[in-house]
């Protein structure tokens, strides 16, 4: 009975590390592709108009701010502010997981 049980232990092991081998891969790889999007996006739009690559980035830089206010303050009295502080605190909450996930698989892309 011990022999089945060790043989199947040693079985699993293997197939967890191939397992995590392909999870990773295909994080780093996602996150390569993010990573290249953004400055490819960047990269079209500073070709396109400057000026106005610069006013979005100063929007966007507030919209941030202001989620990140929100977040972290206590909570909104009036219903119209709690919409435009609940959308600001979604869109703030998806770009820190975007750059916690870029920072945690990016940072050994082999891309740069």
């Amino acid at each position: 009975m011990g022999g089945r049980r060790t043989a199947k232990r040693a079985g699993k092991w293997p197939a967890e590390q191939v397992g995590e081998f392909l999870a990773e891969a295909i994080l780093n790889m996602v996150a390569c592709v993010l990573l290249g999007s953004l400055i490819l996006i960047t990269h079209l739009s500073w070709t396109w108009s400057p000026r106005l690559t610069v006013a979005g980035f100063g929007l966007f830089g507030l919209l941030l701010a202001h989620g990140a206010w929100r977040t972290f303050r206590a909570p909104a009295k009036s219903l119209g502010c709690r919409r435009t502080a609940a959308v600001t605190t979604a869109i703030f909450t998806a770009v820190a997981a975007t750059a916690f996930f870029l920072l945690a698989f990016a940072a050994d892309c082999g891309c740069l």
